[in-house]
């Protein structure tokens, strides 16, 4: 089946300024701030690597943490850095996204020269608050601040973010309104593993659900569980803790307070209505820990301590079910894997998954990086950039920049 997405070959890009949006949205280090997981930064290599050496004036723009991913919104300065070193040439970096230095900066390029953007972040119209509160078109976007100062300079537009797919921020889907636009290696590529694996997945389906970033879990949950494409949903992390507020069960001041200072207590309505209406095919932890590894049973919470992790109990349970699974789907890890008493739910879930024989996907930054630190991806089927947008592609979704890019 056609993707109806232009390739990057279709254009002779020399001595033309083309504008790449990548996803190079990486995991940081809590305390330094520093990369921990350079996935999508490889993945982005190909299409950059390509456009260079047929001698494009190449600008590149990408995001790194949101509003609501606050502790990773940080400047772009060590991305370009990293780039320049897995390229083996120079990539320029700018601490300015649209405005006037960044704009004569682009007139400057010279075949072949790579520049590096700051993080489009900083502009309020690419935040996730912003798109679901500000409901655009495309046509309309096409008028936001980002895109009608950068699209006059550019005779092509790229798009290689399929991590970020599933969004309608203004660099993912209006530029195409002004610009001739093509794909990227990446996206075509991702969107053609996806649609191949994606249309009937073998029996039972069991998706797995965990990590701190839940708002495209609980996006996609209903559609999921009512067209019942999955069978089974194994929640554990913050998406697990959120289960078993909605159940009635309090789990702590300090792990309530953790998910109410990051406004996640506000899917505790919705995660009670799944459970009402899907009760056999959504399963929770019986059981938590805590540092020290201190288990115990969600009928002895609530507990002083802060939950980082599943217990022994859950743990094997869902091990059970991953391995009587014919398809798997992973999207965050089970608890606080950084922390050595956290890591037990990610590590045994992680190793489940790897000897599985089903057809195993997983996807997202933070589970990429989680993935990485307890087994070898080789043991994974298929290996994607994208979480939030995975998720919603095997859920049946439209993706809008996918679509964004047809009608272009």
């Amino acid at each position: 089946m056609s993707l109806d997405i232009a390739s990057i070959d279709e254009f002779d890009v020399r001595g033309q300024r083309v504008l790449l949006r990548v996803d190079i949205n990486s995991p940081l280090d809590p305390e330094t701030k520093q990369i921990v997981n350079e996935n999508r930064l490889d993945k982005s290599l190909p299409t950059i690597r390509d456009l260079a050496d047929a001698g494009a004036r190449l600008v590149v723009i990408a995001h790194q943490g949101d509003a609501l991913d606050y502790h990773n919104l940080v400047s772009l300065r060590e991305h370009a850095a990293k780039l320049s070193d897995k390229l083996g040439r120079p990539v320029a970096f700018i601490d300015d996204a649209a405005g006037p230095a960044a704009r004569t900066r682009i007139t400057e390029l010279r075949d072949g020269e790579i520049l590096l953007l700051e993080n489009i972040r900083i502009y309020s119209e690419e935040m996730t608050s912003f798109e679901e509160s500000v409901k655009l078109s495309p046509a309309e976007m096409a008028k936001t601040y980002l895109v009608r100062h950068l699209a006059p300079l550019f005779d092509l537009y790229v798009n290689d973010a399929f991590a970020a797919a599933h969004r309608t921020a203004p660099s993912l889907v209006a530029f195409q309104e002004l610009l001739p636009s093509a794909g990227g290696r990446l996206l075509i590529r991702e969107a053609e593993m996806l649609e191949s694996i994606s249309g009937s997945p073998e029996r039972p389906c069991v998706f797995v659900l965990g990590g701190l970033k839940i708002s495209d879990a609980f996006a996609m949950l209903h559609q999921v569980l009512s067209e019942e494409a999955a069978d089974l949903i194994l929640t554990s992390g913050v998406t697990g803790e959120i289960m078993l507020l909605a159940l009635g069960y309090q789990l702590g001041a300090e792990s309530e307070a953790f998910i109410h200072e990051r406004g996640l207590d506000s899917f505790v309505p919705l995660a009670r209505e799944y459970l009402a209406k899907f009760p056999d095919q959504i399963l929770v932890p019986s059981d938590v820990a805590t540092g020290g590894r201190r288990e115990l049973s969600i009928k002895d919470l609530p507990i002083d301590e802060l939950i980082i992790d599943i217990g022994e109990e859950t743990i094997a349970r869902y091990e059970q079910v991953i391995g009587e699974a014919a398809t798997v789907f992973v999207n965050g890890p089970a608890g606080v894997y950084e922390q050595p008493d956290g890591a037990t739910g990610t590590r045994r879930l992680w190793e489940a998954v790897a000897n599985a024989s089903a057809t195993t996907v997983i996807g997202g930054g933070d589970t990429v990086a989680s993935a990485s630190a307890f087994i070898n991806l080789d043991d994974i089927s298929y290996v994607s950039t994208g979480g939030g947008a995975l998720i919603r592609y095997l859920s049946g979704q439209k993706l809008p920049l996918l679509q964004a890019m047809r009608r272009r």
